[in-house]
């Protein structure tokens, strides 16, 4: 293995960060240095990363079909590709690591084109376009939720999503089935567009349920900071316990003492909820090009685990029934949980940080691959 650091390329949103700043432990536990390369949106999430430096290079990403928008984007990735290049020939990394999203595009592709060692890590059960872009190029693609099938399948190793320690801390927490006239704990959460959303769907849903079940709902909902007060005074109207913040600082504590769950379905969140082990409507974020979402639910439906629901075809009506119909039936609810759990890669961390070393020392994906079986 070569005597660089391994630099970990990941930017853009958190969810993209979070699973590098997870194996940056593991890897600086086994004795390697890490250093992380970024973009400037990025760097508000960077302050605690374990690496031993953080380099910021230039990215962008293509939205919308302005002439001077793509320009503007194409000029900030070909300068972002420029300094990439200086970065690989001043750092000399063992391997590179890209976690998805346009700012790992120039890192992993100087790296690729200078010959060094390379891995993609994609979170969710279809390849994103930044991604797709990179796939022909890398030596590995690390496959969180993403199957060893179809194109560059030869490439894909099944490691799993790397997890918060948080939620590491809480898996398999035992299921507490509702008990006959007890509380029914729902949590309610999706980022600021599954927020929006979910402030308008679910307490007007709620108004729907019959009273013996709104009279035991304990609501913990996650809502933008304009809905908080208006969200607040409608369950207080129905005279329903809820919590409602713009943001939960334990947020797998809270998963942990959920009996049902409505969210979003990003990698990180069905990630969580299969480590956790609970059930879950989920719903997908809509317009996504690559549907990522609808993919990553699919994978709790299909153990029986969640019910999907897509945003267009919800109306009160049926999202009231779907919540009726799961917290009537507590053994449904215990078996969606186990079948959650059932789904977890609580090791994902360590099989990711194996894929790495092994890529990095020269070894061949088909013999890294048997090494984790």
């Amino acid at each position: 293995m070569g005597r660089g650091p391994i630099l970990l390329a990941a930017g853009g949103t958190g969810g993209h960060l979070f699973p590098a700043e997870a194996l940056a432990g593991e890897l600086a536990a086994r004795g390697h240095r890490v250093e992380l390369v970024t973009d400037m949106r990025a760097e508000k999430f960077a302050g605690d990363f374990p690496a031993e430096r953080i380099h910021l290079v230039p990215s962008a990403t293509f939205g919308g079909k302005s002439p001077l928008r793509l320009l503007k984007t194409g000029s900030t990735l070909a300068h972002g590709f420029f300094k990439a290049w200086s970065l690989m020939r001043a750092v000399q990394p063992k391997i590179v690591v890209g976690f998805g999203g346009y700012p790992t595009v120039p890192p992993l592709m100087a790296a690729a084109l200078s010959g060094q060692r390379t891995i993609i890590h994609e979170q969710n059960g279809v390849m994103g376009r930044a991604n797709r872009a990179l796939a022909g190029r890398v030596d590995a693609i690390a496959g969180g939720f993403l199957k060893a099938r179809g194109r560059h399948a030869e490439k894909i190793v099944e490691v799993g999503n790397p997890a918060r320690p948080a939620v590491l801390a809480r898996a398999g927490t035992p299921y507490e089935r509702p008990q006959e006239g007890g509380p029914l704990r729902l949590l309610v959460f999706g980022g600021s567009q599954g927020a929006q959303f979910f402030s308008a769907a679910v307490p007007e849903a709620i108004a729907q349920l019959p009273a013996a079940l709104q009279q035991r709902l304990v609501v913990t909902q996650q809502a933008r900071g304009e809905d908080e007060e208006r969200l607040t005074a409608r369950y207080a109207q129905m005279s329903v316990q809820a919590d409602v913040a713009r943001f939960f600082d334990d947020l797998p504590a809270h998963l942990a003492n959920a009996h049902l769950v409505l969210s979003r379905s990003g990698a990180s969140t069905v990630n969580e909820l299969a480590i956790i082990g609970r059930p879950a409507i989920l719903v997908p974020l809509p317009h996504a090009l690559d549907d990522d979402q609808g993919h990553n639910a699919q994978l709790l439906v299909e153990a029986d685990a969640a019910l999907m629901r897509r945003q267009p075809a919800i109306t009160r009506d049926t999202l009231a029934a779907d919540l009726t119909a799961l917290l009537s039936d507590p053994e449904r609810l215990y078996s969606m949980a186990a079948n959650a759990h059932g789904v977890a890669r609580v090791d994902a961390t360590r099989l990711l940080a194996d894929l790495v070393e092994a890529i990095a020392a020269g070894k061949s994906v088909a013999a890294a691959r048997s090494e984790q079986t």
